[in-house]
């Protein structure tokens, strides 16, 4: 294959000789909860091209799950984190202040959804956004309950692990979790009863969050609630615009905070710079990471002033938070996303993903669900004998695909969903030598499983 490729080569094998010698060693000095998608060890990447230890190339179509919008090592960003290396590394914030904390905080309440006065505080994780973000939200109302949404992942810490819907493998035997913390029903067009139109379930998915807040709990008791405007981890689901602003509607009129967390759909990705602005609501707090910096370690929480200095000095914070590395990357992150408009990019590379599957269907009926915005767009797969998720079939799939030269990963709570998550600044020679790629890999498991089942 690698002769007949421009971008890919995979002609050491996957994993080559070295690859499989770190993997005895991970093996040994790893602990096994520590999870990797691929058996592949990263030497270098640059752009969307990732380089492993035995000189094998891929297309990285996964982007370090959604973090990696303007790609890997971009030069703007590489020279910046070079230029304050040199200068400051870390002093932390609450000891000795740094200009580019502040660069960043006032460039991300200006871009942030909300034409009202905002503050941000400078973490380092996507959990930790969403534990601050709680914190926020429950010292402001002084109430204590927060309401996520089945499918919703927000982070492996405890808090996150309670406010996430997957059991397997994010919370299985690591209970109890947080109290006060409560799922409601997200909307699932591709899985709504046959029976009903899609206005008549998307009226039952209001109908049923109404309810829930007077069987479950009482508004009077709820602090926040916190929704990915698009699901991520829970399988790529996009929700019904007016559910989603029937929701925040009714927190306005409860006096509940509505808390995106926009640390997967954030700067870009869905093809507006946040997604919020899709569904036309402007949250009190909103929670961002993954690609802000290219791969630097940093997160950020934006919201109403008022809301974000509730907290008294001291209550919130961190030794690494905002670090001033996390800070330069990120300003260059948002030059480098708002110069080139990638949120525009964003729609095109959905758009030839989307109509790529959509003629594929027609070959592979196993291919159930075509859905995303932007360039955060899912495949779900299930099999049309059984009508059951196919998550064997998307398991050998990811497999076939990077042994073949394209990294990607699946999604949904059953793990049958192929995401796509392609760095923003891909050409369309290279979405195109990948999709094809992904074409012969879905040829060859579904020509292997036939030859099993015979």
């Amino acid at each position: 294959m690698s002769n007949n490729r421009k971008f890919v080569n995979v002609s050491a094998g996957v994993p080559g000789p070295k690859g499989k010698e770190l993997i005895d060693l991970r093996s040994e000095f790893v602990p096994n909860g520590v999870g990797n998608n691929t058996p592949v060890f990263v030497e270098k990447a640059h752009g969307t091209i990732v380089e492993d230890v035995d000189g094998n190339k891929f297309l990285d179509f996964a982007g370090a799950i959604g973090t990696l919008n303007v790609g890997h090592t971009p030069k703007n960003v590489v020279q910046a984190i070079k230029n304050q290396s040199e200068r400051l590394i870390h002093s932390c914030f609450h000891v000795g202040m740094y200009k580019s904390y502040i660069d960043l905080a006032k460039k991300l309440t200006e871009i942030t959804p909300g034409d009202f006065s905002k503050k941000t505080i400078l973490l380092n994780s996507g959990a930790e956004a969403v534990e601050n973000a709680v914190k926020i939200a429950r010292k402001y109302t002084g109430r204590s309950g927060i309401i996520s949404f089945t499918r919703g992942f927000h982070g492996r810490t405890l808090l996150g692990m309670s406010l996430t819907s997957k059991v397997k493998p994010y919370k299985y035997k690591m209970g109890p979790f947080a109290p006060a913390t409560y799922k409601a029903k997200f909307p699932y067009l591709s899985n709504k009863p046959k029976e009903l139109s899609e206005e008549e379930y998307i009226n039952f998915c209001i109908s049923q969050f109404k309810d829930f807040l007077l069987t479950d709990v009482s508004p009077e008791e709820v602090a926040a609630v916190i929704m990915e405007p698009v699901q991520g981890e829970g399988g790529f689901i996009v929700p019904p615009k007016k559910f989603v602003k029937e929701v925040y509607n009714i927190c306005k009129s409860h006096g509940i905070l509505f808390i995106a967390d926009e640390i997967q759909t954030g700067f870009g990705r869905t093809g507006e710079l946040f997604a919020s602005t899709i569904f036309e609501i402007e949250p009190d707090l909103i929670t961002m990471s993954k690609s802000i910096a290219a791969g630097v370690p940093i997160s950020a929480v934006t919201g109403r002033t008022e809301i974000m200095d509730a907290a008294s000095p001291g209550e919130l914070g961190g030794t690494y938070g905002g670090s001033p590395l996390g800070c330069v990357a990120a300003l260059e992150v948002i030059e480098k996303i708002e110069s080139e408009k990638l949120w525009i990019r964003a729609r095109e590379i959905g758009e030839k993903i989307k109509s790529f599957f959509e003629q594929l269907k027609n070959d592979f009926p196993i291919i159930y669900d075509i859905r995303g915005l932007g360039a955060m767009v899912g495949i779900e797969f299930v099999d049309p004998t059984t009508d059951q998720p196919a998550k064997e079939f998307v398991a050998a799939l990811t497999k076939k695909c990077c042994e073949n030269g394209v990294i990607i990963l699946s999604a949904g709570v059953h793990s049958n969903v192929l995401r796509f998550l392609t760095p923003l600044i891909i050409s369309d020679e290279e979405l195109v030598e990948g999709l094809d790629i992904i074409k012969q890999s879905i040829h060859q498991v579904a020509s292997q499983l036939v030859s099993e089942v015979k």
